[in-house]
């Protein structure tokens, strides 16, 4: 009789490691929480090896402290943690979309565009915002991969946290939803003309619109 295939030890890691991270940027499990091994294995349904290794990725990733004596925690960002991300992202996410753009090929530009629609109808069905931040990752992340410069990419890819991306959304306005869908489509466009430049300036303002809507202000600070 033929027998259905088990998950491999990596494709278990994977899976625990994706599934928390969602859960964080979602936030179901919130800044502050503390992370029971046993309890996240029961219930993602897996044992706690790749729960253990999922909370050492997430720590390297800045999402999660690990403590000797109390277990892992989930981060929590104060405002001038928000502020500071924020910065670094308007410092260096203009850039990397200035390079990429003239390196995107006709299939990125259309699933940028595929994904600026789904976010679009995400947003108009008053949708989940854990999705919403997946599909947000996604998108700024083809600029990123395809920027070139692997240190510009790594200080993005670090500052980018899913956390402050999902609570940023929790905090957008209908309003202010409706503006960042509008940068996304401009952001579309401007690559689809290959104009790195248009698209430089778009990304810049999308990411201070992003960090006023986080409360993040730097006259607060």
């Amino acid at each position: 009789m033929d027998t259905l295939p088990t998950a491999s030890p990596e494709a278990s890691g994977d899976s625990a490691y994706g599934q928390v991270r969602s859960m964080i940027a979602s936030g179901e499990l919130a800044a502050g929480s503390w992370l029971r091994e046993t309890t996240l294995a029961d219930r993602i349904g897996v044992s706690r090896t790749p729960i253990r290794e999922a909370l050492n990725r997430l720590a390297a990733e800045g999402l999660v402290e690990l403590s000797r004596n109390k277990g892992a925690q989930v981060v929590s960002f104060s405002p001038d943690d928000v502020a500071g991300l924020y910065d670094v992202r308007a410092g260096f996410e203009p850039h990397a979309v200035l390079l990429s753009v003239p390196q995107l090929t006709d299939d990125d530009v259309a699933e940028l565009a595929a994904l600026s629609e789904r976010m679009e109808a995400v947003v108009a069905e008053g949708g989940d915002l854990a999705g919403l931040g997946a599909l947000n990752a996604a998108f700024h992340g083809i600029f990123i991969e395809r920027c070139g410069n692997r240190h510009v990419a790594t200080a993005l890819q670090t500052v980018m946290r899913p956390a402050v991306v999902a609570h940023t959304f929790r905090r957008y306005s209908a309003e202010a939803l409706r503006r960042s869908m509008q940068h996304h489509a401009e952001l579309v466009a401007a690559a689809a003309a290959r104009d790195g430049e248009w698209a430089e300036a778009v990304m810049r303002t999308h990411i201070l619109a992003a960090r006023n809507a986080a409360g993040a202000h730097p006259s607060t600070r």
